[in-house]
């Protein structure tokens, strides 16, 4: 696993992925592409809420171009499920009258908005065509701390709900109650590894999850992967749970051992390779994600910034 030394993070994976628009209900919308950051649409009345702006606007004009031959209604609302500069930096291309996030999504994007741009141009330089498109940070202009309604006209509702930290302090699900159809963005993956470098593992696996489990959606599409249906739906968020679960377990036995991170790396990847080291990012996700793991153990309560140089340390320091 170790012998033979890895390109860094995702700087490898330069082949194009063939995106698929899905139609989930009438003028529901996903927009998957094997594994890459998801997005969706759902139609209201005369406008469109969009979710998640893609890593830039030359990218997000690329779906903007494939939703137009199913709508033709203008983009409305930009509802960002959390901070990552993948999920944000192209809402300039959509020209909303209003970008909707969590309150603490706002303060993140403040605090460490460039250092993560910096840091995720640098993992995932394909996700970033376009990058001089990008004309700065992107401010959410509505926030909220709990729930926020939005009414889309023509009898059709969103939900936006926060319910508990876990792929970072701000994820918020898009949920649509009449069809049964949430967009959970990367609180749950399917078929697709997890990214838990800026995460509150123990929140996100038991609390954070039980309430997205109870929402009993039909569909779900996650951060990444493949949109889940019906028994897949669960299906997906158990296997979330599971690579928390694991990860949490194997790094912990390690500290507690007085072991060192190395340690807890070699452990944790052997017993999450097998089930979910096949599937995208995984080798990308898993020294950021053990840093972090080890980080919260210490008791580290918020995720310490992610910035170019620092990726660069402590992926060498793990994959040496």
């Amino acid at each position: 696993m170790l012998g033979m030394p890895k390109p860094f993070a995702s700087t490898a994976d330069t082949a194009e992925k063939t995106a698929t628009l899905e139609v989930l209900a009438d003028g529901v919308y996903a927009y998957t592409a094997e594994g890459d950051p998801n997005v969706g649409a759902i139609e209201g009345s005369d406008a469109v809420l969009a979710i998640e702006a893609r890593a830039t606007p030359y990218m997000a004009r690329v779906w903007l171009d494939e939703l137009r031959g199913h709508t033709d209604k203008p983009v409305r609302w930009l509802a960002l499920t959390h901070y990552h500069a993948v999920r944000t930096l192209g809402a300039s291309a959509f020209g909303a009258d209003a970008i909707i996030a969590h309150d603490q999504t706002a303060a993140l994007i403040e605090e460490r908005g460039q250092a993560d741009f910096e840091s995720e141009a640098g993992r995932m330089p394909r996700l970033f065509t376009g990058i001089e498109t990008i004309p700065g940070l992107t401010h959410p202009t509505i926030t909220f701390s709990d729930r926020y309604d939005l009414d889309l006209g023509g009898g059709r509702r969103a939900e936006l709900l926060y319910v508990g930290r876990g792929h970072t302090e701000g994820d918020i699900l898009i949920w649509l109650p009449e069809e049964r159809v949430l967009f959970a963005g990367d609180l749950v993956e399917s078929q697709a590894a997890l990214y838990t470098g800026d995460a509150f593992h123990r929140d996100w696996m038991s609390a954070t999850l039980d309430a997205v489990a109870a929402l009993d959606a039909r569909v779900l599409v996650g951060g990444r992967g493949a949109v889940a249906r019906d028994e897949g739906v669960g299906e997906a968020i158990e296997q979330t749970r599971g690579f928390l679960r694991v990860l949490h377990d194997e790094v912990r036995d390690v500290h507690d051992a007085g072991g060192s991170l190395k340690q807890a790396f070699t452990n944790a990847h052997g017993a999450l390779e097998p089930r979910y080291g096949g599937w995208p990012i995984f080798e990308h996700c898993m020294p950021f994600n053990v840093q972090r793991m080890w980080d919260e153990l210490d008791g580290i309560e918020r995720p310490r910034i992610w910035t170019a140089g620092r990726d660069r340390e402590v992926w060498a320091q793990l994959q040496d």
